[in-house]
């Protein structure tokens, strides 16, 4: 049984692998860092990208293929078709969206459903979790996200915020106001506090 699994990933992952092979520069670079902190976070042995790549490609990392599929859909008309098939034939997860003008390398998204990413921009090395919603008020603007923010499950970000670098947005929070680099934002209405700053 374990060899018809395998001989059925097998297409799928030459496509990845392939789609990988086409991009070149920017979009390159954001892939492999993007390989490299999947594989930091599910601390995976070193193999190289292309090896790297074509684990997650077969694991039960759909989320994973969410932000693959979006760095594909940013590069020239080769990798935004080979985006399309690949997206036809292994979905990543239906109920995540990544629609934001500007994703840094290596965001990493835990539990990826019922989430929704529409920032103006996120910095490097994110962590998003499950039923987040990143996301514009109106017609006033959409949030801009710095490097190393974390944002826990349920948490909301909402409008023309900017979110520092190294903050944490708590699960279930709703953010509606700028948060300054390092603190942590809790609570329906949330606040924020450095912890420096409580000890």
């Amino acid at each position: 049984m374990e060899l018809i699994h395998a001989l059925v990933r097998l297409p799928l992952l030459a496509l990845l692998v392939g789609a990988y092979a086409v991009t070149r520069g920017e979009q390159r670079s954001l892939i492999a860092a993007d390989v490299e902190r999947w594989r930091e976070v599910f601390n995976w042995p070193r193999s190289g990208t292309v090896r790297t790549l074509a684990r997650l490609g077969r694991g039960k990392t759909r989320e994973f293929r969410n932000l693959f599929y979006y760095r594909l859909s940013k590069g020239p008309k080769p990798t935004k078709v080979a985006g399309r098939i690949l997206s036809a034939i292994a979905p990543g997860e239906r109920t995540l969206f990544l629609r934001s003008r500007e994703i840094g390398p290596g965001l990493f998204i835990q539990h990826g459903f019922a989430t929704i990413v529409t920032a103006t921009s996120i910095g490097a090395n994110c962590w998003i979790n499950q039923q987040v919603t990143v996301g514009h008020s109106g017609k006033k603007g959409s949030p801009r996200i710095g490097d190393g923010v974390r944002i826990a499950a349920g948490a909301m970000v909402i409008g023309p915020v900017t979110i520092g670098d190294g903050v944490i947005v708590g699960a279930g929070a709703v953010v509606t106001k700028d948060v300054p680099a390092g603190a942590i934002a809790v609570g329906p209405q949330a606040t924020w506090f450095h912890p420096a700053a409580n000890v």
